[in-house]
């Protein structure tokens, strides 16, 4: 059976994706929770990762490690489970702005943290953070007009590409980040994914805290 080794639910964002996947299209697999930022996570990591991080995926002699790498290596192994959109072009803009995602919105990821068990008040809105989030909104606005046929997510059915922007969605909404009335709807279609809320349900109870998480940040409603 498929092993994903991940870290924390509560932070972990790069974890996060691959997982949705998974737990969205019902593919068996065990999992794995490494705790981050322990004496010896780097090393129970590196038994299983080269990079010393998680996500990494098992397959018997096969070990891919990247949150894109394992979403590519499960859909070339169940072809026939549509992880990407079927359709053509969907499927280039797809990977497309995964991709963009995967390397981009640097300012975002370091201005709000993931962490599920909190929300916090909006932080400053400097003009580098409000570029990651118009082009957050622009690219979901573009897909949905154009390829999701008036169905709740990117591509109409959960998808590859809303995995790998779930983690996104969850910075918005622990942040408390002001979105467009066409943002807002997609994000609370994420967050009501079962999937994603089977992870952030296990998160909240886990019994590993990083208070790094929060630093900086004013708390206004702990859920752990």
């Amino acid at each position: 059976m498929l092993k994903l080794v991940i870290g924390n639910k509560l932070y972990s964002s790069w974890s996060l994706r691959p997982w949705l996947v998974l737990s969205s299209f019902a593919i068996p697999f065990e999992e794995e929770i490494i705790p981050l930022r322990m004496p010896d996570s780097r090393g129970r990591m590196l038994e299983y990762s080269p990079s010393g991080k998680v996500p990494a995926l098992v397959d018997d002699e096969v070990t891919v490690w990247e949150s894109l790498a394992i979403i590519e290596y499960l859909a070339e192994k169940f072809p026939d489970v549509a992880i990407w959109p079927r359709d053509g072009n969907a499927r280039a803009h797809a990977r497309a702005i995964s991709n963009e995602m995967h390397s981009g919105f640097q300012t975002l990821r370091q201005a709000c943290p993931m962490h599920l068990g909190a929300r916090f008040a909006t932080p400053p809105i400097t003009e580098a953070l409000r570029a990651n989030i118009d082009r957050a909104e622009d690219i979901w606005s573009e897909a949905r007009n154009r390829f999701a046929g008036g169905r709740p997510f990117l591509y109409g059915p959960f998808s590859a590409a809303d995995a790998m922007y779930a983690p996104v969605v969850a910075r918005f909404d622990s942040y408390q980040i002001p979105v467009r009335e066409s943002t807002r709807a997609y994000m609370d279609a994420v967050l009501a994914h079962p999937a994603f809320a089977n992870w952030r349900e296990a998160a909240l109870v886990e019994p590993w805290s990083i208070p790094d998480y929060a630093t900086g940040h004013t708390l206004v409603e702990s859920f752990v």
